[in-house]
């Protein structure tokens, strides 16, 4: 009896057991049915949204290697996952890995569909009760949208410079479902792509969502298109989604103001440009954005002191910006004040040493000292922002400092596809006449006068590729006098037109000429042409008291030093064009024998 009880007892033992195991299998089942992931999503989002990305991404590794997720039977959940971790990635700036975490995502992604279609009636209102409920695991499938996955695959190859990958990603994205940051981006990428009608159909797209993207109406005025068409984009009745129409009141006409400075600057009517610039300024005083927009045209049509004045301004208000600081820092080479070019190079570093601006301002800095130098930190700035038209015109100026022009024409001929402005097409002139193509020179002067005609500095580009031969002097004397009656203030064609002078033996009209000046410009280069002219028609004492005054508004002058050693000569009666004593000895040493060549 006992034994047939212990019997019992072992098989009732085995039994329980085996009930036992089967529980805990159901359980388990059950409890990863419920919890779904062992990293619930939303821990995930949360160091996301907080900007803890390394540890997001830290925690993302075991989101996605998780086994508590079947990426047969939840695929959405491992697509999530991924998503999340390629966001982590990118955050940190690792760009390709954050691409192959979303391409893995959308893989996953295309899986959902045909498991929906296999399942059944069953499975799918399981399903349904599954995503009603409050679990943390419990997640949509549908949850994930695959449009903005893929743009997110465009922004890791925008920011890796890859425009083309990038555009075959958003070219993907159906055009209804593009958002506005989607659009805004097409615009752009199309644009450096040169597809300037898909370019303009986007940012057009762009400010019929939203009239206030500044930068939307800039790349259009830079295309051409007028301010009446600019306008013309904003909504003038409320959209499907609510959004209302563009208020035309008092209080939003500056933006109306603000499409017509932008236009007119692009047209390169910079006087009108400046003329509502300034307006704006008066009902944003202290825009720093505004004041940087007249800085800029300022530097271009040539009113450097009225430039570095707006720049010290912007400085002053917001000392940590880098925008245009390097073109502040060529209107300080220009003025010779090193001391100030040297601070604004050292602050930049110290602010920001990724940005093109900075390289740009370091290239400014080196090119007295070391051109090769200031190229390579030119190029640099390039490589960084293909779009950065200062690289250009610096890389063109450089060029041309070191004698070679025709590398000069393709810097120059780069900055003009980007945004033609009048330093580019003066650059152009210069290469060409350097490389003796007057005809070339001739073309791209009239090129300048075509999109400019109401410019004195247009004019005066003409008359000095005439200038260049002797048969053109009338010609060029005809250019800068209109440039002159266009703009009385133009010292740049008064000088020229005196230069003219002197070469055609008038020195008395070059001195009245230039003496008209001398009230309104406190300039190096004015007083070391009149000391010249002068000192041409041997009135010594007034070349020298020019001189002095030259070296001192700039004493790094070099036409005002050199100008001032040759008449330090004529006044001891010596010949400023004689050689000097060691150059006689250097050529007597030159002069060698050649049988005395092996003796050396």
């Amino acid at each position: 009896m006992a034994l047939n009880m212990k019997i019992y007892s072992n098989r009732d033992f085995k039994n329980k057991s085996a009930s036992l195991t089967s529980s805990n299998q159901s359980s388990r089942h059950e409890l990863r049915s419920t919890c779904s992931m062992d990293v619930p999503k939303e821990h995930l989002s949360t160091l996301l949204d907080h900007g803890l990305y390394s540890s997001a991404q830290l925690l993302g590794c075991f989101a996605i290697s998780s086994t508590s997720i079947s990426p047969e039977t939840s695929p959405h959940l491992k697509a999530e996952s991924l998503v999340l971790y390629g966001d982590s990635l990118f955050r940190e700036k690792e760009y390709r890995r954050a691409i192959q975490m979303y391409k893995q995502a959308l893989q996953y992604h295309k899986i959902i569909p045909k498991q929906n279609a296999a399942a059944s009636l069953t499975t799918r209102s399981s399903l349904s009760a599954a995503n009603r409920s409050s679990s943390p695991g419990s997640l949509n499938p549908s949850a994930l949208n695959e449009n903005e996955v893929k743009f997110k695959i465009a922004t890791c190859h925008n920011s890796l410079n890859e425009n083309r990958a990038a555009l075959a990603e958003m070219e993907g994205i159906p055009s209804k479902s593009r958002s506005l940051e989607m659009n805004l981006m097409m615009a752009k990428l199309y644009r450096n792509s040169r597809h300037t009608r898909a370019a303009i159909g986007c940012f057009k797209e762009c400010l019929r969502i939203c009239p206030y993207i500044l930068d939307a109406i800039i790349a259009l005025a830079e295309f051409g298109v007028s301010a009446k068409d600019i306008i013309s984009m904003f909504p003038q009745a409320p959209s499907r989604s609510g959004r209302p129409p563009f208020d035309h009141s008092d209080s939003s006409r500056w933006l109306l103001r603000y499409v017509e400075a932008q236009c007119c600057v692009a047209s390169n009517d910079y006087i009108g440009g400046l003329e509502l610039f300034s307006e704006l300024l008066q009902r944003f005083p202290n825009n720093i954005h505004i004041l940087l927009e007249m800085a800029k045209v300022k530097a271009v049509i040539g009113k450097n002191d009225e430039a570095i004045l707006d720049f010290e301004k912007v400085r002053s208000i917001d000392p940590y910006l880098v925008t245009y600081m390097d073109e502040y820092a060529m209107l300080l080479k220009l003025k010779s004040d090193y001391s100030k070019l040297n601070k604004l190079v050292h602050d930049l570093l110290n602010i920001d040493p990724t940005r093109p601006e900075v390289f740009v301002a370091l290239s400014v800095l080196w090119e007295k000292k070391d051109e090769r130098g200031a190229l390579s930190y030119v190029e640099k700035s390039i490589r960084i922002d293909e779009r950065h038209v200062a690289g250009y015109i610096m890389k063109g100026n450089l060029f041309l400092s070191m004698n070679r022009p025709e590398a000069a024409v393709i810097a120059y001929r780069g900055a003009q596809e980007l945004r033609p402005d009048l330093r580019s097409y003066q650059g152009l002139v210069r290469s060409y006449l350097a490389l003796s193509k007057n005809k070339e020179a001739l073309y791209a002067a009239r090129e300048a006068m075509k999109a400019m005609p109401q410019s004195a500095k247009a004019l005066k580009l003409v008359g000095d590729v005439h200038a260049s031969s002797n048969s053109g002097r009338e010609k060029a004397k005809k250019f800068y006098e209109s440039a002159l009656r266009l703009e009385p203030g133009f010292l740049g064609a008064a000088l020229a037109l005196a230069e003219l002078h002197v070469q055609e033996g008038r020195n008395g009209d070059a001195v009245s000429l230039l003496q008209r000046y001398l009230k309104d410009w406190a300039d190096d280069s004015l007083h070391a042409k009149l000391a010249q002219v002068f000192a041409a028609t041997n009135m010594l004492q007034e070349a020298l008291s020019h001189y002095q005054a030259a070296l001192r508004i700039n004493p790094l002058s070099d036409d005002a030093r050199k100008g001032l050693e040759r008449l330090e000569k004529q006044m001891k009666g010596v010949d400023p064009d004689a050689p000097e004593e060691d150059e006689e000895n250097e050529a007597d040493d030159a002069e060698v024998d050649p049988d005395d060549t092996d003796l050396l």
